[in-house]
């Protein structure tokens, strides 16, 4: 145990599809590495974890069940703030590199491909241009972003697929990116990307697509049965329409249309489901682009196995 305690200290980061474990894995990890002396803090990756009173949709993990473990990130921006790559890149590093001083381990956890990829790798975002921005963001008003996606394909096919057309949020910096006379949009993984810190281990959740499927279906009917129409009902409150992020979160643009009268409770619960399966898609793609994985079922899976191979 003395050997492990004085150990460098490494990254551990723990990926993959909503649904498939992350969160209780991350737990496992963190206890068995205290187990052998080690102390451990965890980092959330999770763009819809960063915001306060996001919990049932976001399948928040309750600070009463966080083990005593140090989690960091949770509940750091207000609903009406935009959650910006750039910015987490910094502060998830910071909270790495703070947790290393201070002799603990960083376990890094979530599903938001772009976020991940950016603290994980030598990862830099190409410059942004105001006035192009609002340019951009117009003709996304009086157009729709239909229109402003074919001709992102059309420049970037393979920035293209990696972006949901309907994100008209995405699909702008895109061409901002582009029009700047970057060769492609910086959301993409770097062809060759190297490490941004060199004692990192990526432990991969996964399900088979058939198990996965009734889980998320049933998870979200679960999300109206504990109550997320009334969470956003309390965030309509506190300006959640007003975000740029918060208000797109799947689950709860629907629980707002639902509000607003645009949807019944069905209707918001079936487009969820839907929404959630292709990103839970989305999020696969994403994931199994990384080199170096460890894939596991986060059901079966014994951490202090995952840890005696993670450090070889």
């Amino acid at each position: 145990m003395t050997g492990d305690a004085a150990a460098p200290r490494r990254l551990w980061a723990i990926v993959g599809a909503t649904g498939t474990g992350k969160t209780g894995l991350s737990l496992s990890l963190a206890e068995t590495l205290r187990h052998r002396g080690r102390a451990v803090e965890i980092v959330n990756a999770d763009a819809m974890q960063l915001y306060r009173g996001m919990d049932i949709g976001t399948a928040k993990l309750p600070v009463s069940e966080r083990r005593g473990i140090p989690h960091h990130l949770f509940d750091a921006l207000a609903v009406t703030e935009e959650a910006a790559v750039a910015w987490y890149q910094r502060a998830a590093r910071e909270a790495i590199i703070e947790a290393h001083d201070r002799g603990a381990d960083a376990i890094l956890v979530g599903g938001s491909g772009l976020y991940v990829s950016s603290v994980l790798w030598d990862f830099r975002f190409p410059p942004r241009d105001a006035a192009l921005r609002a340019e951009l963001e117009a003709e996304l008003e009086r157009r729709g972003p239909g229109a402003l996606f074919e001709r992102l394909r059309a420049a970037d096919p393979r920035a293209a697929e990696r972006i949901d057309p309907r994100n008209g949020r995405r699909v702008v910096r895109a061409l901002e990116v582009l029009a700047q006379g970057e060769k492609t949009h910086g959301g993409v993984l770097p062809a060759a990307p190297e490490l941004w810190h060199p004692r990192t281990s990526i432990l991969g959740t996964a399900l088979e697509r058939d198990v996965l499927v009734p889980l998320l279906d049933e998870r979200v009917e679960q999300m109206w049965e504990r109550g997320l129409v009334d969470e956003v009902a309390t965030l309509r409150a506190e300006g959640i329409e007003r975000g740029v992020t918060a208000a797109r979160a799947i689950g709860y643009a629907q629980a707002l249309a639902q509000l607003r009268g645009e949807m019944t409770r069905a209707e918001a619960v079936a487009e969820t489901q839907a929404l959630t399966r292709r990103y839970a898609r989305r999020q696969v793609s994403w994931f199994r682009r990384y080199d170096g994985v460890r894939w596991v079922d986060a059901r079966t899976e014994r951490a202090d196995a995952l840890l005696d191979e993670g450090e070889t």
